[in-house]
């Protein structure tokens, strides 16, 4: 391994780039990038030493962190915006002028904002990324998509979530996204901050829309390249835009994206939706019918209903799953799973099934004979039983009334 710590922090030796640096170059510029790091290059061994180094956290077993990662204010039991300040001599906003001296031991701190003070001052989950770089390289070797062949995210409207509240429920949206062949979603302002693990663990296998996920600021730049957008609500909103069936407002969607254009499908924070200026944004309105007296979804319920809408509108998907051993279905009675049983079998199953009923006194009384016979003759035409399901019914027969133990003949 070419990881040391130098002044305090995990640095790769040959280049002295801190481990942070390189983990966030990969991360954010890809794994091209991160193997041009450095003079000469670090290559892809010595990026893989980086990564794994952040992403099995052997930083703590080092006792030192790299500035800026979440581990190290936690290493340091920074935990309020106070105790973070507290280290500094003075801090410096850029945006305001407003300068904060604390009177600590560290030199001047310059942030860009307020807002992005209070947004930032834990640092970032580097070893997350360090995880999703990893996964990316092991992807070169090991490819295992889970995107819908042929599909691509052009070809399907983009998820705008504004304002999340929790990182699980990005998760469980990213899992409903995938379900339905969406691929492409947008974070505006996500409270728990961008990427988070536990939006990871909640997405239970649907990386990729994790992955590619992208958080912006706010959602007039969430929306800059997109042409049309449908707004979801359960409320009434006094708006005059068009009103859309989930149904109808996919219909819209693939009319669009066909022709060319790139769309989005808007949902609200977990608490109450969606606020009007955010529907001013969008082009149309999408409400679902839903119980009058308990309207409300939650997000992933949402994005679940609008996307099946969109897959079944699209013709995209499959009943069910679809891999080597099983292949795709269609919707109607199922086929058999082996050829239909001839009348001359059936017959024999009627007869045989009959002689014992008579034999245990259950066509009784003989006006009412005829009556029953018809009866069980109908329901086991009904069947349309294979020849397989005939010697089933008549070897449970034989079982129910031992003729097989007394070695008497079938009929």
């Amino acid at each position: 391994m070419s990881i040391a710590v130098i002044a305090g922090e995990p640095t790769h030796e040959a280049s002295g780039l801190r481990v942070i640096d390189i983990v966030n170059r990969a991360y954010a510029e890809g794994l091209a990038a991160g193997d041009a790091l450095g003079d000469p290059p670090l290559g892809r061994v010595g990026l893989s030493d980086a990564v794994n180094y952040c992403a099995d956290r052997a930083c703590d077993r080092a006792g030192a962190h790299c500035r800026g990662c979440r581990l190290a204010s936690e290493a340091k039991g920074l935990k309020s915006l106070d105790q973070y300040l507290a280290q500094f001599s003075a801090v410096s906003v850029a945006d305001t002028g407003l300068t904060l001296s604390p009177g600590g031991p560290l030199p001047l701190e310059t942030v860009p904002s307020l807002d992005h003070l209070a947004k930032s001052w834990a640092g970032e989950e580097v070893f997350y990324l360090a995880r999703r770089v990893h996964r990316r390289m092991l992807k070169e070797t090991n490819p295992r998509a889970k995107r819908m062949a042929g599909a691509d995210e052009a070809d399907a409207p983009a998820v705008i979530v504004v304002r999340p509240q929790m990182a699980e429920n990005i998760g469980m949206v990213a899992r409903a996204m995938a379900n339905f062949g969406l691929e492409e979603l947008r974070l505006v302002d996500p409270r728990d901050g961008w990427p988070n693990e536990k939006a990871r663990f909640a997405a239970s296998g649907a990386n990729y829309v994790i992955d590619q996920a992208i958080a912006y600021p706010d959602l007039p730049r969430a929306l800059g390249d997109l042409h049309w957008v449908c707004a979801t609500t359960a409320r009434q909103r006094h708006m005059d835009k068009p009103l859309l069936s989930p149904e109808q407002a996919a219909a819209e969607l693939l009319t669009r994206i066909e022709r060319g254009e790139r769309c989005g499908i808007l949902f609200g924070p977990e608490r109450q939706g969606l606020e009007s200026d955010d529907i001013a944004l969008a082009d149309a309105i999408v409400m679902a019918p839903v119980n009058p007296r308990f309207a409300s979804l939650n997000l992933a319920q949402a994005v679940l209903l609008v996307g099946y809408e969109w897959l079944k509108t699209a013709r995209r998907g499959t009943l069910g799953r679809v891999t080597p051993k099983e292949q795709e279905l269609e919707a109607g009675p199922r086929p058999r799973g082996g050829p239909l049983a001839t009348k001359d079998q059936v017959l024999g199953l009627f007869e045989h099934m009959e002689a014992e009923l008579d034999a245990a006194g259950f066509l009784k009384p003989p006006e009412k004979r005829a009556s029953m016979v018809r009866n069980i003759r109908t329901l086991i035409q009904r069947m349309e039983p294979s020849e397989q399901e005939v010697r089933t019914l008549r070897g449970v027969v034989a079982a129910l009334t031992y003729r097989h133990r007394r070695g008497d003949p079938q009929p």
